[in-house]
């Protein structure tokens, strides 16, 4: 297979070591699970449980409040002991509503029951993407988008995502190399519903363990084949960010998804491995998405690895599990090196969104530099994926220009961290950048509230207005009807009178 060259992107030195070997370990349930009702990329879930009540495994604890999206599932049996507001792992610094779950000592794993559809081929498209929806299931490459949405619409090509191209995570690459039959059974799963009849599954050359449990799972899946999807392995080169849905399917295709587009309107649909798995487990074997695996690693932890953790488990029990931290650990970061977040504490709850938990040390963190002013050298533009210029959003977002920045792409940019690292002034781009379009989310949120306030503004005016002048007509209409009903009336008197007899005179 032909591949192809994105722009930008920079070779990095893997960090991962022994990680992609060492099987995956269980993390026991801690005693509270800590579920934010945000937990998708489409806004906040709303309850459908209420305090005090008792739950089981797998029930659906959250809904979306419009079409399609993905609800949010019980990791565990227990008690909601409450909702109220709780920060968020994947957006630090932002507040909202998050169940707490008390798991049951005696009892975790009661689940509730979610009935498998064992002859999904025959099943039709909505029942599926329905059970994915109930299932809970979303991107688990880290963007969190509803699985279900992206399969709104027909797609003749799906790619499966095995490209971790983060130099410290490698949960995928793990996944693949236990399970890649689960992943398989996935993408054709994921391939029926849009109707594609190509199937790519790709991963990093660097990737050993996955290459070789990837040819082992295709190799059976071939004599259990009956239908005609056309499904290819490819192995792509090892570059940063090789793993971004735009840049593989420029790698993949040699297409560049358009700005402002999504990969559908060029046919093309993308999906993570894990997600494949979870919709593999969710349709068949009847399993909503309750627990994800976790990279934790990093020189900061006794004993890096790859867990498979209930979703809501505090990162605090997960260290824990791994022998706790270092006596170097200076710093935690949610994702990876590169376009992860840092937290203040370890309180946070692991969410599907959770690739990644690293703790860095102080000889692995980059060393401190004050920000100096942009020289315009242009590095950034050449490593920025999304063919942007870093150096004209800065300026523009240093004048308070938000709207101008977003004309240059502001929310083209993936956040992949590469102008950072270039950067010669060491000026945090990406950090204005998310700061830059969070305050444009909230600028255009009160100017639509404001539009909104104003139509419902001008709308009353026009109303009233319209009462009135309704009002002065029916008043008009009744008065000219009075008016002629009185001179009906004297009318019909005169005519009377007239017609009366004339009285008789008196004799004289």
């Amino acid at each position: 297979m032909q591949l192809y060259r994105f722009h930008g992107g920079l070779p990095l030195a893997g960090r991962k070591g022994a990680l992609p070997l060492q099987p995956i370990r269980d993390c026991s349930l801690p005693d509270q699970l800590v579920l934010p009702l945000r937990m998708h990329a489409r806004g906040r879930l709303q309850p459908v449980v209420s305090v005090g009540e008792r739950v089981r495994r797998h029930q659906v604890l959250a809904r979306p409040e419009i079409d399609g999206g993905a609800c949010l599932n019980a990791p565990a049996a227990g008690v909601i002991e409450a909702i109220e507001p709780r920060g968020l792992p994947h957006a630090p610094g932002e507040i909202d509503l998050a169940l707490i779950l008390r798991v049951d000592a005696e009892a975790p794993l009661a689940a509730a029951s979610f009935t498998p559809i064992d002859d999904w081929r025959a099943a039709d498209p909505g029942e599926l993407r329905a059970r994915l929806i109930e299932a809970g299931v979303a991107g688990l490459g880290g963007a969190v988008f509803p699985t279900a949405d992206k399969l709104q619409r027909p797609c003749h090509t799906l790619i499966l995502n095995g490209a971790e191209c983060e130099p410290w995570i490698a949960c995928d690459e793990r996944l693949l190399a236990e399970d890649a039959a689960a992943v398989l059974r996935g993408g054709q799963l994921l391939a029926r519903i849009v109707g594609a009849g190509r199937l790519i599954v790709a991963i990093e050359d660097s990737m050993a363990p996955a290459r070789d449990a990837l040819r082992a799972a295709l190799a059976a899946l071939d004599t259990q084949q009956d239908d005609a999807l056309d499904i290819e392995y490819v192995e792509v080169p090892t570059r940063y960010p090789q793993g971004g849905e735009r840049q593989l399917i420029e790698v993949l295709t040699g297409l560049q998804v358009p700005r402002g587009g999504l990969p559908q309107d060029l046919g093309i649909v993308v999906h993570n491995v894990g997600t494949a798995a979870a919709a593999w487990r969710a349709v068949v074997e009847g399993q909503a998405l309750v627990e994800r695996i976790v990279s934790l690693t990093g020189p900061g932890v006794v004993a890096p690895g790859n867990w498979r953790v209930a979703l809501g488990t505090p990162i605090e029990h997960l260290v824990d599990e791994a022998g706790g931290y270092s006596p170097d650990a200076e710093r935690l970061v949610m994702g990876g090196g590169m376009m992860g977040v840092s937290l203040p504490d370890d309180g946070f709850p692991i969410v599907k969104a959770s690739t990644c938990v690293l703790v860095l040390d102080h000889a692995s963190l980059p060393p401190a530099q004050a920000p100096m002013p942009c020289i315009r050298c242009g590095d950034c533009a050449e490593v920025c994926p999304p063919k942007l210029l870093p150096q004209l959003l800065h300026h523009a977002l240093r004048g308070d220009e938000l709207e101008h920045a977003a004309t240059l792409g502001l929310f083209d940019c993936i956040e992949c961290g590469l102008c950072d690292l270039a950067c010669p002034s060491a000026i945090p781009l990406v950090s204005e950048f998310r700061t830059g379009k969070a305050a444009l989310r909230v600028q255009r949120q009160r100017e639509s509230e404001a539009t909104a306030a104003r139509q419902r503004f001008e709308a009353r005016t026009e109303r009233l207005l319209r009462e009135r002048e309704e009002l002065a007509s029916s008043r008009a209409v009744a008065g000219k009807q009075a008016a002629s009903a009185a001179a009906i009336a004297a009318a019909l008197a005169k005519a009377k009178a007239r017609k009366a007899p004339a009285a008789p005179k008196e004799a004289e």
